[in-house]
């Protein structure tokens, strides 16, 4: 192999890690610098100003907006897993009726904006009596989240040894049985895969927590932030130190997840 071949992937990754590091670095330095300070961008900090985040904590009262970011994705997240993983087995080893056509309806909702959705689902969860309410939330987002999960699942059990399956038919196995205990031990990467990154898109939702929740002590961390960037929009330390707050336990779920994660992806793609 010659040496420019060679130097292309490490090249190509070091500049994707540049792309993300230095942004991040910007946004640490700033959560630092004094209170009040004006950026323009990555500047070294003067001292070590802690306080910001204290700052952030209290006047955003990002205790209720962690805990209420976090009752939603505790609902979010295992349900839409559960019912993915359920319609993508479905689709994948089954003889639904009308399984094409249910799958290409699904399909659609990828291509479907949450802009174009969000005032009809508005209107209808106030009509049942859900609107500022947190299962009301959880329940729009475990709709939206079914079409990607449902393609993902899908694909993965499709490309699964038929083998498993027959076998396990054979020995007379029911279809719970043969997703519980043959196939989702050898789909753990998968599943773990769309965990993650059904955690990261609850938590960073913002649209939808803003249109359907108005009431303040029911806000999602992005919600709140955003409401926190209209009233100290000129306080940049304070920004970068609550933008830090709100997006730390994504870094975290990530950073524990990410063997799975990576392993999943890589999977996915060697697959497909």
């Amino acid at each position: 192999m010659s040496l420019p071949r060679r130097l292309a992937a490490p090249a190509v990754l070091t500049l994707f890690l540049v792309a993300v590091f230095v942004p991040f670095l910007s946004l640490l330095s700033a959560s630092i610098q004094p209170a009040g300070t004006p950026l323009t961008g990555l500047e070294a900090p003067h001292g070590l100003h802690l306080e910001n985040f204290g700052t952030a904590w209290s006047k955003a009262g990002f205790g209720r907006l962690l805990l209420s970011s976090g009752l939603v994705a505790v609902a979010v997240v295992p349900a839409s897993v559960l019912f993915a993983t359920l319609a993508g087995y479905a689709l994948a080893t089954m003889e639904v009726p009308g399984g094409r056509k249910i799958f290409g309806y699904l399909l659609l909702g990828l291509a479907l904006p949450a802009e174009v959705t969000v005032i009809p689902l508005y209107y209808d969860l106030r009509a049942l009596g859900l609107t500022d309410t947190r299962y009301g939330l959880a329940l729009v987002e475990i709709a939206a989240f079914m079409p990607f999960g449902t393609f993902w699942m899908r694909s993965h059990f499709a490309t699964m040894p038929t083998g498993l399956i027959e076998a396990a038919r054979l020995d007379g196995a029911t279809s719970w049985s043969t997703l519980w205990r043959i196939l989702l031990p050898n789909s753990r990467p998968a599943v773990t895969t769309l965990g993650v990154l059904y955690f990261v898109w609850c938590w960073n939702q913002f649209l939808l927590p803003l249109i359907l929740i108005q009431d303040p002590a029911r806000r999602t961390a992005p919600a709140g932030l955003g409401y926190f960037t209209g009233e100290y929009n000129v306080d940049i330390p304070s920004l970068a130190a609550a933008t830090l707050i709100v997006i730390a336990p994504v870094v975290a779920i990530y950073l524990f997840f990410q063997r799975h994660f990576i392993r999943g992806v890589l999977d996915g793609a060697l697959k497909g």
